[in-house]
């Protein structure tokens, strides 16, 4: 991965936006943009192929309202909102709110949102693009910050299969179910989850898609089966689905894949859920308050090829005026 900032300028502004790598197999902050304020085409195309790119995007020292979060994401795609209709802000419901904090007696979010190996909306026909975090309030222990989300990068995964194993699956499809992930965290001791209703199910029926994707972005195949939500491979017997789906499990999460990134209060991270996974570790106590607001967006637009031919037009434009 190149190492060196990319710096490009705004047509009708005097400021230079960066987007510095991490040098690490995923990640880049960027600096130089304001959040609160709608983007511009050359900015909202630099996100998009950058998101590609580098698949985490950290934005540091944000200040939005939800409103403004909302506006943001929703530039992306469709925004997902809560199947249960809990934890959301009262007066923007696809913001959802990530947190342990009880007031009177009354969790005011989440709790274990995302606390384990997974990418977002897979179960979905049509399957998450990105996520959006805002940082509000993040714990600290002994001057660290606790609740890192890590994540692992699926390109790579995927170039680093063995071509007969990519070969022979190459038209394989993946089932990918919510309700697993969901029961995987309701058998943890404290989990404060109920299980879904039968309506609740309905909304988020069970759907296939490729085991190994084309990326609207990079045009690049990824690996897109993850932990939290793959349930067989469909083409093969249960017994050779479930030791191939332990393979993959396995080889997606080496360290060699995955990146940490370690929470400040006013940053807004975005990835990729096409080509990452990620992880929320809950190394923190009930004491320690976390608060995170969410918007959860679909791939509804980035898959549409006018989607890409416009971000690519406003690029082209930008590299005009230089």
């Amino acid at each position: 991965m190149q190492a060196l900032a990319i710096q490009y300028y705004r047509h009708k502004e005097d400021c230079i936006v960066d987007v510095c790598p991490t040098g690490s197999t995923l990640g880049a902050r960027v600096r130089g943009i304001d959040l609160s304020n709608p983007l511009s085409d050359m900015d909202f195309s630099q996100i998009v192929m950058s998101l590609g790119r580098y698949g985490v995007l950290h934005f540091p020292q944000q200040k939005l309202n939800a409103i403004e979060l909302k506006a943001f994401s929703e530039r992306f795609g469709g925004l997902q909102t809560s199947v249960t209709g809990k934890f959301c802000d009262p007066n923007v419901p696809e913001v959802g709110i990530l947190s342990n904090i009880v007031e009177n007696g009354v969790p005011i979010g989440l709790a274990d949102a995302g606390q384990d190996w997974h990418t977002d909306m897979s179960y979905n026909a049509t399957i998450g693009f990105a996520n959006v975090l805002y940082a509000l309030k993040i714990p600290h222990r002994n001057h660290r910050a606790l609740g890192s989300t890590h994540f692992a990068n699926m390109h790579a995964a995927y170039d680093d299969l063995p071509i007969a194993f990519v070969q022979r699956l190459a038209d394989a499809t993946v089932t990918h179910d919510f309700n697993k992930f969901w029961e995987e965290m309701r058998q943890r001791s404290d989990s404060p989850r109920p299980a879904l209703t039968a309506e609740q199910r309905a909304k988020r029926p069970p759907s296939r898609h490729p085991l190994f994707l084309t990326h609207p972005i990079t045009g690049k195949p990824v690996l897109y089966a993850n932990p939290g939500y793959a349930v067989r491979i469909n083409e093969l017997s249960e017994k050779e689905s479930n030791a191939i789906l332990d393979f993959l499990f396995e080889h997606q999460l080496q360290a060699k894949y995955q990146y940490v990134h370690d929470w400040s209060e006013g940053d807004v991270l975005m990835w990729d859920h096409i080509g990452t996974l990620h992880n929320a570790v809950p190394d923190y106590e009930p004491e320690e308050h976390r608060l995170i607001k969410r918007c959860q967006i679909k791939a509804d637009k980035v898959f549409d090829p006018s989607f890409m031919t416009s971000v690519n037009s406003h690029l082209s434009l930008k590299d005009d005026k230089k």
